[in-house]
C-alpha cells in the first residue's frame, strides 16, 4: 500500500538522511540522495522511458524536488554504470547547475560525456575504478568492482559517522564474464567484516530462482543463428550493451560476414567504447551502413537499435516499412535482450510486423539469446550471507521486486524490522546501526515532452489518453444575451468519434431544450451554459455510444 505523505522530522546530529527519488516501484530513473551534515551526495541519475498510457512523452525523470533548493549542497553525483536509467536524466539536472561534479568509471563518464555534448554542457569529472578511494565532504567513498551487462559497473560504499552503506548499482555474479571483471566477493566480504549498516541491493532478478546463466553461453547461439541464416541478420540490442555488440562482431567474423551499426546511439556509443579499449573490433568487419547495402544479402549483419519495441527505434521503424532497410522473406531478426516491464506490448507488435513481412525472428521466447544483467535470487542469497548487513532496503525494482529481494534478506537473518521495503520519496534515517523510514515526500514523474521539461502534468495525458481513444467533439452556440435564445447553432464538430456528423442530429434538439429551459430559470451565465451543454451531450454519448470523449461546449453571448 502507498505510503502517505508525511513531512519528515529535521535532520538530528549523526544522521544519514536518505531519500530515493526514483527507481523504486518501476525499472528506470535510478537516483537517491544521501543528506549528512547539509552536504548532499547523489548516486545516480536516470531516465524512465514512457508506456503506452503516457503518449507522446519522450523521457521520464526523477523528481529533482528534494535537491532542487539545494544544488549548492550537492558534493558530487556518482554514476555507477552508464545505462540510460541511471545516467539519463543527468544533463536535466546539470541544466539545475552545471558545475555539479560527477564521480564514475571510465566508460561511465565516456557515455554520460557525450550525452550532456549534445546538451552543450561540459562536465566537472572525476574518474574512479575499483578498490579507490575518495573522500567528498563527510562521505567517504569506496568503489567496488560489479559485473553487469554493460562493462566498468561500480558498487558504492559510503562511509559517514552514521554508518556505511554499500549500494550494489545493477550487478550479477557472472563466474566467467566476457571481459574477466567479476563482482568482487573479496570486498563485499572485508566491508562485511567492518560492518555494513545498510546494504541498497539491486532487485530486478530476485523474484527468479537460481542463477542468472553466463554471458558467454549466448555466443554460440549467436553463432550458429547467423550461421544458418541465408539472407541479412538484424540484431537488435540495447545500446549500450557491449558484450552483446562484442558477441555479434565475433559471431560475424566468424561466419565471413561484415557488421553494419544502425542507430545513432548505437553508433556514438559503441564508438567511445572501440576507443577506450572495451571493444575488441576485428580488422575489417565494421563497414557503414551506406555501403553495407551493396555486399551480398548472406554477408551483412546489421547490429540496431529497438530491442524494447520503441515507436522511433530502427527495428520498429523496418517493421513499419518506414526504414531504408526493407525487411523481407529470408532475412533473419534477432532480438537479443530482455524485456523491461511495461514493454511487452510494444516489443510483440514488433515481432509480429516483422513475422509478416516474411522474416525469421528469434528472440528470447524460442532461443537462448539473451541472459540479464540482473542477479538472481541465489547470488543475492550469496551477498547476504558475505555481507551480514544490520539493515536492507532494496532498490531497482516494481513492488514485487522489491518484497521478494526483502524475503531473501530475512530468510537470511535480517530481521524483518529491520528490512526497508520502501518507495520513491520515502525519507529513511540511519543512526548508530539503526535504519528507519521517518517520512514520506509527494513526489512524482517529471516528464520530457519535446523542449518542455515538468510542464506536462499527469492530468495532461489523461486528455491525451481520451483524445485518442475516445475521440473529441466541439459544440458551438450563440445565445442572446438579453434573453438567453438561442441565435445561432448548436453545431457540433468532432474528431475521432464518428465519420458523419449526422450522428449529431439526435443531440442537437436536446441541447436547444436544455439551454431553453435554462434561460427560463434565469441562468445567463456563458460558463453554466458551457456546462449544461457538456452534462447534455456527455449523457447522450454515454448512453447512445457508451464512449466519454473529450467534450468542449463553447456558448457565445451575441
Amino acid at each position: 500500500m502507498p505510503n502517505l505523505v508525511s513531512e519528515p522530522p529535521a535532520l538530528e546530529p549523526g544522521t544519514l538522511r536518505i531519500i530515493p527519488t526514483g527507481g523504486l516501484g518501476e525499472i528506470g530513473r535510478n537516483m537517491t540522495v544521501f543528506e549528512y551534515e547539509g552536504k548532499l551526495l547523489i548516486v545516480d541519475c536516470g531516465v524512465l522511458f514512457p508506456e503506452q498510457d503516457q503518449p507522446g512523452v519522450d523521457l521520464i525523470l526523477p523528481d529533482f524536488a528534494p535537491v532542487r533548493d539545494r544544488l549548492d549542497d550537492i558534493l558530487g553525483v556518482v554514476l555507477t554504470h552508464g545505462h540510460e536509467d541511471h545516467i539519463g536524466a543527468v544533463p536535466y539536472l546539470l541544466k539545475l547547475r552545471s558545475d555539479i561534479p560527477l564521480i564514475g568509471s571510465g566508460l561511465t563518464l565516456a557515455l554520460v560525456e557525450a550525452k550532456l555534448k549534445e546538451h552543450r554542457i561540459q562536465p566537472y569529472t572525476l574518474t574512479v575504478k575499483e578498490g579507490r578511494t575518495e573522500q567528498l565532504g563527510p562521505f567517504d567513498l569506496e568503489f567496488v568492482a560489479v559485473n553487469h551487462s554493460i562493462p566498468d559497473a561500480l558498487a558504492v560504499a559510503i562511509t559517514t559517522p552514521a554508518g556505511t552503506v554499500l549500494h550494489t548499482g545493477d550487478f550479477k555474479m557472472d563466474q566467467l564474464p566476457l571481459d574477466d571483471r567479476i563482482t568482487d566477493l573479496r570486498a563485499f566480504a572485508r566491508l562485511g567484516e567492518k560492518g555494513v549498516d545498510l546494504f541498497m541491493a539491486d532487485s530486478t532478478n530476485a523474484d527468479v530462482p537460481g542463477f542468472t546463466p553466463l554471458e558467454r553461453s549466448i555466443g554460440p547461439v549467436l553463432d550458429a543463428v547467423i550461421a544458418r541464416a541465408p539472407r541479412r541478420v538484424i540484431v537488435a540490442s540495447f545500446s549500450s550493451h557491449v558484450h552483446r555488440v562484442q558477441q555479434v562482431l565475433d559471431a560475424a567474423a566468424a561466419n565471413g560476414r561484415r557488421v553494419a551499426l544502425l542507430g545513432r546511439s548505437m553508433v556514438r556509443n559503441m564508438t567511445i567504447a572501440a576507443e577506450l579499449g572495451y571493444l575488441k573490433v576485428p580488422e575489417g568487419v565494421l563497414i557503414d551502413y551506406k555501403k553495407a547495402a551493396d555486399l551480398p544479402d548472406d554477408e551483412i549483419v546489421y547490429m540496431s537499435t529497438g530491442s524494447q519495441g520503441e515507436p522511433m527505434a530502427v527495428l520498429a521503424r523496418m517493421a513499419n516499412l518506414d526504414h531504408q532497410i526493407e525487411v523481407g522473406p529470408g532475412d533473419t531478426v534477432i532480438l537479443a535482450s530482455s524485456l523491461i516491464p511495461g514493454n511487452e506490448n510494444a516489443v510483440y507488435r514488433v515481432i509480429d510486423g516483422l513475422t509478416k513481412l516474411g522474416a525469421n525472428v528469434v528472440h528470447k521466447g524460442n532461443a537462448k539469446v539473451h541472459v540479464s544483467g540482473h542477479a538472481a535470487a541465489g547470488e543475492l542469497l550469496y551477498c547476504y550471507n558475505i555481507l551480514k548487513p544490520r539493515n536492507v532496503m532494496p532498490v531497482h525494482g516494481e513492488y514485487r521486486h522489491l518484497v521478494a529481494n526483502a524475503r531473501l534478506a530475512m530468510d537470511t537473518g535480517v530481521p524483518e524490522e529491520n528490512t526497508i521495503v520502501a518507495e520513491d520519496g520515502s525519507v529513511i534515517d540511519l543512526r548508530d546501526g539503526v535504519a528507519r523510514i521517518v517520512g514520506q515526500l509527494d513526489l512524482g514523474f517529471v516528464y520530457v515532452d519535446g523542449s518542455s521539461v515538468g510542464e506536462i502534468t499527469d492530468a495532461d495525458l489523461k486528455d491525451r489518453r481520451i483524445l485518442g481513444e475516445e475521440g473529441f467533439i466541439s459544440i458551438i452556440v450563440v445565445v442572446e444575451a438579453a434573453s438567453g435564445k438561442i441565435v445561432t447553432g448548436p453545431e457540433i464538430h468532432a474528431r475521432g468519434f464518428a465519420e458523419d456528423d449526422a450522428v449529431f442530429d439526435d443531440v442537437k434538439p436536446k441541447i436547444a431544450a436544455a439551454l431553453t429551459d435554462a434561460a427560463h430559470n434565469g441562468v445567463r451565465d456563458s460558463h453554466a451554459l458551457s456546462q449544461i451543454v457538456r452534462r447534455t451531450v456527455g449523457r447522450w454519448v454515454n448512453t447512445s455510444y457508451r464512449r466519454r470523449p473529450m467534450i468542449v461546449p463553447l456558448v457565445i453571448e451575441a
